[in-house]
């Protein structure tokens, strides 16, 4: 495999991403047939992968907030048999499924797309979408404990002839798992954790493939990839690092700070402050950023400029010890498409 940049996309799975703010762009972005548009317009600009948000409720406010959703794992198998190249990744919240359950859906999907599935497994934090579930969430570490063993079941269960993976724990009693067909990926599908707290770090250096962070600066960028590979070397495993960025890209520099100024001008105050409400109760992963940051690009770092300038930071991150990026923009179709052809080309002759 190459050491170029992977270049991915925070799809907007659902209503109003990426920004806390009633400027939208592309209302209607969220609708399946506009997903297949952006995933086959990156998958054309050579784009590596597509990264879907799971939301079980709003977060309200006047541009009511990721209101409207798609579930991922019934987004990913329409949007894998609409691509060919492209790897597609799934969310799943551990508290709402049983892991079985997950391996088989998982397998499924891998079929689905000849080995391009992934899969982002999320501990859970947003207690009140799991109210609607009747599930009272656990104490922090306790949540990565259970991550930690739903993990070790997948791979289990992927992986070990069917009908002969048993695993008892706290959480969990599989007795005789059967999962048939496995995935065509091997070992397994990439499992990634988008969690950059002590106990999501110690959790994926054991046992995640892909780590996805938000640091709020580049020099934060640098050093959570170092952490993360250290302690992943500690597991003689790699995990690579992708990093949140929030790209504005315009033909001069003045159009781009304007848009993001039209941006901040309409921040949507209520979203903002329940976002940050649920934020503090669970999360644990972004507590370096101040309220503007979180309200443009929901705290993705921001890349800002001209196509130029974007290649630039973007190889800057990637020099940082950055894998990867997940992207988000104003205007996912047109930005996608435009991105494809005035940065990639910069990018690549950079070197990333």
């Amino acid at each position: 495999m190459n050491n170029h940049l992977r270049l991915g996309i925070f799809m907007p799975n659902c209503s109003n991403m990426p920004n806390l703010s009633t400027y939208k762009p592309d209302p209607e972005d969220w609708h399946f047939s506009r997903n297949l548009e952006i995933s086959r317009a990156a998958e054309d600009a050579g784009f590596d992968f597509l990264f879907p948000v799971s939301r079980w409720r709003t977060f309200g406010g006047e541009c009511d907030f990721l209101g409207k959703s798609i579930e991922t794992t019934t987004w990913a198998s329409a949007i894998l048999f609409g691509t060919s190249r492209i790897q597609i990744f799934s969310t799943v919240h551990v508290p709402a499924f049983n892991p079985l359950v997950v391996a088989k859906m998982g397998a499924s999907l891998d079929h689905i797309g000849k080995g391009r599935w992934g899969i982002n497994i999320v501990s859970g934090w947003n207690q009140a979408e799991f109210d609607m579930m009747g599930i009272k969430l656990e104490d922090h570490s306790r949540r990565y404990e259970r991550t930690a063993d739903f993990i070790k079941i997948l791979k289990g269960l992927w992986t070990e002839p069917p009908g002969s993976f048993n695993y008892d724990c706290a959480w969990y009693n599989i007795k005789n798992g059967y999962v048939n067909p496995q995935p065509i990926a091997r070992p397994h599908p990439p499992i990634a954790n988008a969690g950059t707290s002590e106990d999501a770090r110690n959790v994926v250096a054991e046992h995640c493939d892909w780590a996805f962070i938000s640091p709020a600066t580049l020099d934060g960028c640098a050093e959570v990839a170092a952490d993360f590979k250290k302690r992943g070397d500690t597991f003689n495993r790699k995990v690579r690092c992708v990093a949140a960025v929030m790209v504005l890209c315009r033909e001069t520099r003045k159009e781009a700070e304007k848009e993001r100024d039209i941006i901040l001008e309409n921040l949507d105050s209520v979203a903002l402050r329940n976002y940050l409400e649920e934020l503090g109760i669970g999360s644990g992963s972004f507590g370096d950023h101040t309220m503007d940051e979180l309200a443009f690009g929901a705290g993705a770092l921001p890349v800002i400029g001209t196509p130029e300038e974007v290649a630039a930071q973007l190889h800057e991150v990637h020099t940082s010890g950055v894998d990867g990026v997940l992207m988000s923009y104003p205007d996912y179709y047109n930005d996608t498409v435009s991105f494809g052809k005035e940065v990639v080309p910069r990018l690549r002759a950079l070197g990333s």
